[in-house]
């Protein structure tokens, strides 16, 4: 039994979403249901893993727009509302099913999980999640790296180094200012890489990155050697590849374990099947369908017709795929012989709202894997990036190539006959914003004016968000992903005209600032391209 290192990583983002201009929007339900099913589950694993005293160690990628959202006061606030109306709709549930037993007994576990999330979120934790992985940081067991500022997709926006280094260097300095520290690793938004990419992430001190494993694919070495080893660039930053067995096990649709029969089936919400006069008061506007969260059936073939859930059967199952996810990861160590000069590592790369949101049991299946693969009964174990690097330092022999997770793997999902007509428009708007940044940066500004700039480079950072070119492919809500894009860019086309013309309305700009008032540090000067910029981020 040979030794290597199994090495997940959770990548945890969300586009911001605040709408402070209304008493409640649909797509914050988006954070509110990733904070109840993917970060406090999250949190609850680590502290059982920490109070069994189990040696592990896992990665969090945690996105800028995620940490401002989780850090404001006011979608705390929106939160706890959101938890009391599940609390209430589940507990008219268990009224309404008394007559089925079966269900009243699932409609009894959702109002248990929902009063734990609440006293857990409220009483636990005090509304601030980022201590708490700040917490788990400093135990040694979960290493907490960041991405792009707005999660904007770099390869697409490399017609400007200018607006690829301000995604990179924004988003760090947002993670230092949250939690205190710089981060090492980066995780680079959809894993969207082009050579030379490499040259901004080291000038912001990062360490180390991930690519597809195709992207590492050359015809001088085979795919252990460049899979499942860890490569330094030629300016000396380390790179490493998702393995595609495990992306297979827990992705796949077909054959990834979320797609078991016995797991619950998420997209059989009680939102779609009952009554709406019933729904009303939890569904926001009282007319549009939405998923509630109580789901009572489980996957059980394509078609509508579905069995009931049985959270022990789904648990048992978990249990056994973790098992298995294992065994499979020995067996792949096993194989790789001695092409990796060093112990090899197996990295494993995953959103985060897989697991609790999509895959109702992925936490607990993902606990599992991290105390089987502290078992001494096999010869892996679970390491971070970093730590595996100090251990075993990178060798310098690959270039990666283009690449994404995407479909395809390249850039196909975020350009195409749905989204490229957004592209002319971020061009021409970084572009402005550049030429902004470089007539007024060696000029005396003064408050207003300062602010302003900085409200405009905030808005050109949201409207490249890689998330609604995405929406805008999958067809999942258009609507508002075509409105957060223009809205974005006619904010910072009033912004930049108001600046222009020095007819600047402090009302109108304290709006935009109420609305979009994350990346308290940005200094528009960053805008202005590095060749002639002397001020540095």
């Amino acid at each position: 039994m040979k030794k290597g290192y199994l090495s997940i990583i959770l990548h945890a983002h969300l586009p911001f979403v605040r709408h402070p201009e209304y008493d409640s929007f649909f797509e914050e339900n988006w954070l509110f249901e990733a904070i109840t099913e993917c970060y406090l589950p999250l949190l609850n694993v680590l502290e059982r893993l920490e109070k069994d005293r189990i040696n592990y160690q896992l990665t969090l990628s945690l996105s800028p727009t995620l940490i401002s959202m989780l850090s404001d006061a006011l979608l705390q606030s929106r939160y706890l509302e959101f938890l009391h109306r599940q609390i209430e709709l589940a507990e008219k549930e268990i009224i309404r099913t008394r007559s089925q037993p079966e269900y009243q007994k699932l409609a009894r576990l959702y109002r248990r999980f929902f009063v734990k999330s609440c006293s857990d979120y409220q009483d636990r934790y005090q509304g601030d999640l980022l201590k708490q992985f700040k917490r788990h940081h400093s135990l040694g067991n979960l290493e907490l790296i960041t991405t792009a500022a707005t999660h904007g997709y770099l390869p697409l926006l490399n017609t400007s180094e200018t607006a690829v280094r301000n995604q990179i260097n924004v988003g760090i300095d947002t993670f230092k200012t949250h939690f205190g520290f710089a981060p090492t690793g980066f995780w680079l938004p959809e894993c969207g890489y082009y050579p030379g990419l490499e040259d901004p992430l080291k000038e912001a001190g990062i360490t180390y990155f991930f690519v597809d494993s195709h992207s590492l694919s050359s015809s001088d070495h085979s795919i252990k050697q460049t899979v499942y080893s860890a490569h330094s660039l030629n300016n000396g930053i380390s790179v490493f590849g998702r393995d595609p067995a495990s992306s297979k096990q827990v992705w796949s649709a077909q054959e990834g374990y979320p797609g078991d029969f016995a797991y619950r089936e998420y997209y059989r919400d009680i939102g779609f099947d009952l009554d709406l006069e019933y729904l009303g008061p939890y569904i926001l506007d009282g007319i549009t369908r939405i998923q509630t969260g109580i789901k009572y059936f489980r996957i059980t073939g394509k078609d509508n017709e579905k069995e009931l859930y049985d959270p022990k059967q789904a648990l048992n199952q978990a249990y056994c795929h973790a098992q298995h996810f294992i065994q499979q990861k020995q067996e792949q160590i096993d194989a790789l012989t001695d092409e990796t000069a060093t112990p090899p590592i197996i990295v494993a790369p995953f959103d985060a709202e897989l697991f609790g949101h999509w895959w109702f049991e992925g936490p607990y299946w993902l606990e599992q894997v991290l105390r089987l693969a502290d078992h001494p009964a096999y010869g892996l174990k679970t390491i971070s990036c970093q730590p595996y690097l100090e251990q075993f330092p990178a060798s310098h022999d690959i270039t990666p190539k283009a690449s994404s997770w995407g479909e395809h793997g390249y850039s196909e999902y975020w350009i195409n006959e749905t989204n490229d007509w957004i592209y002319p428009f971020l061009s021409k708007a970084q572009a402005q914003m550049e030429r902004l940044a470089c007539d007024l940066s060696r000029l005396t500004v003064d408050n207003l004016q300062e602010r302003t700039l900085n409200q405009a480079a905030r808005s050109v950072l949201l409207a490249q968000a890689s998330d609604w070119p995405f929406i805008m492919k999958s067809g999942t809500a258009v609507e508002y992903a075509n409105k957060r894009i223009t809205d974005h860019l006619a904010r910072f086309n009033y912004l930049h005209d108001s600046i222009r013309k020095n007819r600047i309305d402090e009302r109108y700009l304290i709006a935009l600032e109420t609305m979009d008032n994350l990346f308290p540090n940005i200094n528009f000067r960053s805008f202005c391209p590095k060749k002639n910029n002397t001020t540095p981020y």
